[in-house]
């Protein structure tokens, strides 16, 4: 078996805070067999709501909302994943919940990893998900609300690249990249894929999204219009939180004080967005936030798509972009 390196793999994401390691396995002829995954981060859970932490396979007590996600529909053979409870963290302030249901900083890492792992196998990256988005096993779905598995989950995914003209050439330092997700808990999924084209400005590390396609598996959609402003509103706050929200502490103390520092999506930040729901009768689920955990890590395979930099941390500066690229 080949397994890829722990720091080729590390992804921090300073707003939860989390700090993740993944690797994978493969056998004869390029099989995936197995997949580990280490993330730390505070657990608010465990001051705010402790009647909702849960126990795992070793009986602890853990915090799922700091680790959901990285429980996915892939099939990955033999699967570990370790919720670490960072208390550094707690100790210096208490943590909180970010909006996103499925954890955005887990999708983060486990979508940028998928790119990575695609790529380390020499395989297109929308087939390697394909590949293992079977159905197989505890990934076959169940009644009432995951009938049809990871199956559902690579419908989107294959739709969204059709969309977005995947596999098509693009201009110089123009790359669109693609991750999928299932949003809500296990047992009560929302399907969804997302595709990024963006352009890259080498002089100045600039990310421009140029446009975001979001197709989306709900079950039955009850309000049309209703269901596509609440997956846009979702789509445009996790553009927002991969390019430009995110502080710091500076010697004990937060460096933004006020919002008139704090940067968020602007009008002119919004791309062109196209949203497709799949057809289905199936029982309707959740989309006030499962959109917004494919968004970042679309970007940031595009990015490596458009100039061959990957980034592992969120949110994506242009100054980290330089640094990437200077390091390319």
């Amino acid at each position: 078996m080949v397994c890829t390196r722990a720091d080729d793999v590390r992804f921090d994401c300073p707003r939860s805070p989390s700090t993740q390691v993944l690797r994978m396995a493969w056998g004869d002829g390029g099989r995936v067999t197995a997949m580990d995954h280490h993330a730390a981060a505070g657990w608010p859970t465990t001051v705010m709501t402790p009647f909702f932490m849960l126990k795992g396979a070793d009986s602890a007590l853990y915090d799922p909302f700091a680790i959901q996600g990285a429980d996915h529909w892939y099939t990955v053979g033999a699967q570990r994943v370790r919720a670490l409870r960072n208390d550094l963290a707690e100790r210096t302030f208490r943590p909180g919940y970010l909006r996103s249901v499925g954890s955005g900083w887990i999708n983060w890492s486990v979508e940028s990893f998928m790119d990575e792992a695609a790529l380390a196998a020499g395989v297109d990256p929308v087939e390697f998900r394909l590949r293992l988005l079977d159905g197989a096993g505890r990934n076959a779905g169940s009644s009432p609300r995951s009938v049809g598995g990871a199956r559902r989950q690579a419908a989107v995914l294959a739709r969204v690249a059709q969309k977005a003209g995947w596999g098509k050439p693009t201009p110089k330092d123009v790359g669109l990249g693609i991750a999928t997700t299932f949003g809500q808990e296990r047992a009560m999924p929302t399907w969804l894929a997302c595709a990024a084209r963006v352009r890259v400005d080498r002089s100045n590390g600039h990310v421009a999204v140029e446009k975001l396609t979001m197709v989306v598996d709900a079950g039955t959609i009850i309000h049309p219009d209703s269901a596509e402003a609440q997956v846009e509103g979702a789509l445009l706050w996790g553009l927002g939180m991969a390019l430009h929200e995110g502080s710091e502490f500076i010697n004990g103390q937060p460096k933004d004080t006020n919002m008139d520092s704090y940067r968020l999506l602007r009008m002119a930040d919004v791309p062109e967005v196209e949203i497709e729901f799949l057809p289905s009768t199936e029982a309707p689920v959740g989309l006030g936030e499962p959109a917004t955990t494919a968004v970042a890590p679309a970007i940031g395979n595009a990015i490596f798509a458009a100039c061959g930099t990957r980034l592992r941390h969120l949110p994506i500066r242009p100054s980290a972009v330089l640094e990437a690229l200077a390091h390319a």
